[in-house]
């Protein structure tokens, strides 16, 4: 299970990677273009403003997967373990309630705007919210595989 993991996290990278790149060349064309010779790709600013959600929920599932959100552990740091995994399996159900609300209410706009086009590239605008949807059910798939690995390590009494 965590070869395939590893395997997706860096698919998933190579893609963030490919994202950033076209969207800063795409933006770095479209300066030259403009102030060089007074003229600029009209689509380059509504392509580059999807790539850039693209962008930030995609890095959202790396920094998920590899527990890069921010972390106050004040208050778990004086905890004993039980209570650490208790406190951790609470916080992961929230988590995947949060998720579930994200995905619930980015359905409900990728429906909405499935046939509103933007004005210049025609891309339909609910390809934004299809970038939360997926973010929502990736973070969602991993938040529910560390609540299974919680509650076993729980169920055998092992250590943290």
């Amino acid at each position: 299970m965590e070869k395939l993991l590893h395997s997706l996290s860096k698919i998933l990278e190579i893609f963030v990677i490919a994202i950033l790149a076209t969207m800063s060349c795409l933006v770095f064309l479209n300066v030259v273009l403009r102030y060089g010779f007074n003229s600029s790709i009209n689509v380059t600013e509504e392509v580059s403003r999807y790539l850039f959600v693209w962008l930030t929920f995609l890095g959202a599932i790396l920094a998920f997967n590899e527990n890069l959100h921010v972390n106050v552990s004040i208050l778990t740091h004086h905890l004993s373990i039980v209570k650490k995994r208790l406190l951790s399996i609470f916080t992961d159900a929230s988590i995947l309630f949060c998720c579930y609300l994200i995905i619930k209410g980015s359905w409900v706009q990728f429906q909405l705007n499935l046939h509103n086009l933007s004005p210049i590239s025609e891309i339909p605008t609910a390809i934004t919210y299809l970038a939360s949807i997926i973010s929502g059910a990736a973070i969602g798939l991993l938040v529910s595989i560390r609540i299974i690995c919680t509650i076993r390590t729980v169920m055998k009494g092992e250590n943290l």
